[in-house]
């Protein structure tokens, strides 16, 4: 009887040390997508077209029809998109086509926050919106002098419209978009 009852400790004793042998499992630590962007540095662009800006060096331009231009963003996948217009006594109409452009993204913004701009030295008067939410654009803006000339920018992401995913991005683009719309000068 007690050759039976020590096999049956040692048994048990057994058992519970080849299981208790496992690893544990521990849930993973809640963590955070690490993304770093080199610091921006800007630089004057310029060509046959009636007006200059700055834009930031790492993003690549390209030059569309009638003055508007691709500002490209390779590793972010983003695209800044310029239009220029000549202003033909139709400044009401271009003014409304470009709010009516930025309030389409109404429906799947959180909020729209209007950052009217005046540079009343180089006659540059405009408007910058910040986008909040998963609308297809976080920032758009236009700046005119009122007489000749009027131009428009929005970002785009070649990603779905994750507000949370691409903020450090669209953060980093956004603040070149108001750096471009800050320095515009008129030819």
């Amino acid at each position: 009887m007690i050759k039976k009852t020590s096999y049956f400790l040692a048994t048990q004793l057994l058992l519970v040390l080849v299981i208790s042998c496992k690893d544990d499992v521990l849930p993973k630590p809640a963590s955070q997508l690490r993304l770093d962007y080199p610091v921006a540095k800007y630089a004057s662009f310029s060509n046959h077209c009636p007006f200059e800006f700055e834009m930031n060096e790492e993003a690549v331009i390209k030059e569309d029809k009638n003055c508007g231009f691709s500002i490209e963003y390779p590793k972010m996948k983003a695209t800044i998109y310029l239009t220029y217009k000549t202003v033909n006594g139709d400044i009401n109409k271009l003014l409304r086509d470009a709010q009516k452009l930025t309030y389409e993204h109404v429906i799947k913004a959180d909020d729209i926050l209007e950052q009217p701009f005046i540079n009343a030295d180089k006659k540059v008067y405009g408007m910058f919106y910040r986008v909040d939410g998963n609308a297809a654009t976080n920032a758009q803006f236009y700046a005119t002098d009122s007489i000749k000339h009027f131009v428009t920018g929005s970002v785009y992401f070649y990603a779905k419209p994750k507000f949370d995913s691409i903020m450090p991005a669209a953060d980093y683009v956004k603040n070149d978009m108001q750096r471009l719309l800050e320095t515009i000068k008129w030819k």
